[in-house]
């Protein structure tokens, strides 16, 4: 793949920044001239840092449904409830049910690129609860670009039982 073929790309839609890099398939014999998504390291971390402040900052302002709006329509969802969910729906009740004034802090502390169109990461939150408790958790969220946005397509928390660490 040459240099011209590469194009770093910034945009800027429904108050979201993206940044990721566009790379120019050749053409397969059937002449298609698809475009791939392939991130380096950098964007890769844009990409997982920008979504997961829009996240953040939703549950900063008890605002579920923005929230859930950072979730593809069928994400699988396990937070704390023992049932997982499938979907914003239930993604907007369990933030719903949380108390006002919960405050996400995150740390990426793993990540790469699965497929042209899908991140996976492993991320440090501390859910600071309005008394102060924080909440350390560890995250695993895998992100899809759908129609040029990238979401979190899979969710999966697991809380951290100070005790037993060391």
């Amino acid at each position: 793949m040459s240099t011209a073929d590469k194009v770093l790309a910034i945009e800027v839609a429904a108050g979201r920044r993206r940044l990721y890099q566009l790379s120019r398939l050749r053409p397969s014999a059937k002449g298609d001239d698809r475009t791939m998504i392939s991130l380096d390291s950098t964007g890769q971390l844009a990409v997982l840092t920008e979504a997961l402040n829009g996240w953040a900052d939703g549950i900063r302002r008890h605002q579920p449904e923005r929230v859930a709006s950072h979730f593809t329509p069928d994400a699988l969802f396990q937070g704390f409830d023992k049932k997982h969910t499938i979907g914003r729906p239930g993604i907007v009740t369990y933030y719903d049910k949380q108390p006002v004034g919960v405050s996400p802090e995150f740390q990426v502390m793993e990540y790469r690129q699965l497929a042209d169109d899908a991140l996976i990461a492993y991320v440090d939150v501390d859910f600071i609860r309005p008394n102060g408790v924080v909440v350390p958790v560890h995250l695993t969220v895998v992100l899809q670009n759908v129609e040029g946005l990238w979401l979190i397509s899979h969710y999966h928390v697991s809380k951290i039982d100070l005790a037993t660490t060391a």
